[in-house]
């Protein structure tokens, strides 16, 4: 039921933050754009460093699922929630986060920030069934950040 529920908030807040990129009279900005495709490279890297059928948008592993650590998973344990935020950021910044003031931009803040919020609860429960399964996963733990190297 938790999984569930973060996964429906993950799926809103990220349909918030798109709405607000997309909002009426917003321009494309570089910042913002070179954020949106650093999410979508990172993203993209991480579900080629995953094995087929390992991927799993619920916070648990899949029955027989496969403990990877090579690609960005060498450095971050949730590289897919870190490309999430770096193309929420894109979003906050492509509604004006940071230049002007009114409330897209400051919706948009809170929308990003639940979203980290959000993303770290699913983690947590995420690496509690991790570290039932893998017995190398408490190790990999200490050696490597949840969505940020060495943080």
């Amino acid at each position: 039921m938790v999984g569930a529920a973060l996964v429906a908030a993950q799926f809103g807040l990220l349909a918030v933050l798109a709405g607000l990129a997309l909002a009426p009279g917003r321009w494309p900005q570089v910042d913002a754009g070179l954020l949106l495709a650093a999410g979508v490279v990172l993203g993209l890297w991480a579900l080629s460093a995953n094995r087929p059928g390992n991927f799993n948008i619920r916070p648990q592993p899949r029955d027989g699922a496969v403990f990877v650590h090579r690609g960005p998973y060498r450095w971050v344990r949730h590289p897919m929630y870190s490309a999430l935020l770096l193309a929420g950021l894109g979003a906050v910044r492509m509604a004006g986060g940071g230049d002007e003031g009114g409330s897209l931009p400051a919706l948009g803040w809170v929308a990003w920030l639940v979203l980290l919020g959000v993303l770290w609860l699913k983690s947590s429960v995420e690496e509690r069934a991790l570290l039932r399964v893998f017995d190398g996963y408490a190790a990999y733990r200490q050696r490597s950040g949840r969505f940020l190297p060495g943080l």
